[in-house]
């Protein structure tokens, strides 16, 4: 393999990443949240390969469960999962997998969630209420999470703690703002979720 003419979203491959004797440490995460918050923008930029994304079109059938007001220009969904991955460090790299968001489709989260260190709840200050179910199954299962409010161009910008004071947030769980269209806005989330994992895990 001609490491020379391979880039990274692109960045030019780095030297640590041409060695194949290295055996970096992979691990997964989950991003959740309501219908619409930015989940499969937010796999789509940080992914360092081309993400697989099961996006379908919006038809008629969901107008009455499927509430566009703050999304009218939304014309599709997720209806499996999205899927990227993004080298975090030389010795780890982060498998990320996208929940869909929509009530129909929660049976799915137990099995997307089975084997993650932890997990990205995206909010909309719009429509806060729509991340508590993902709130109460992160709390409920105990897998550590943390929270990204996603600022949509537009809408007022509230400091962390007043987002943290009106979803009831633990002290403990990290609360973050950030554009899921901005590369680094995301892998600061990460690795904001990482060292949380990592300072919750048993000794």
């Amino acid at each position: 393999m001609d490491f020379a003419d391979c880039e990274t979203d692109g960045e030019p491959v780095q030297e640590w990443q041409k060695d194949l004797s290295r055996a970096p440490l992979s691990t997964k995460i989950v991003v959740a949240g309501g219908f619409g918050v930015g989940k499969t923008t937010f796999v789509r930029r940080v992914s360092e390969i081309e993400p697989l994304e099961t996006e379908a079109l919006m038809t008629r059938a969901s107008e009455e469960t499927d509430d566009l007001t703050a999304t009218p220009d939304k014309v599709t969904t997720t209806v499996a999962m999205d899927f990227g991955r993004i080298t975090l460090a030389p010795d780890l790299v982060l498998y990320v997998f996208g929940t869909p968001g929509q009530e129909r489709f929660w049976f799915m989260w137990d099995d997307l969630t089975r084997g993650a260190i932890g997990a990205v709840v995206m909010a909309d200050t719009r429509r806060l209420e729509d991340c508590f179910p993902a709130l109460d199954y992160f709390e409920t299962s105990r897998l550590p999470y943390i929270v990204a409010v996603n600022h949509f161009e537009g809408t007022p910008l509230y400091a962390a703690e007043d987002v943290r004071e009106a979803l009831s947030v633990p002290a403990q769980v990290p609360v973050v703002i950030m554009d899921a269209r901005e590369k680094s806005a995301v892998t600061d989330a990460l690795l904001c979720l990482v060292t949380h994992a990592l300072d919750a895990a048993p000794a």
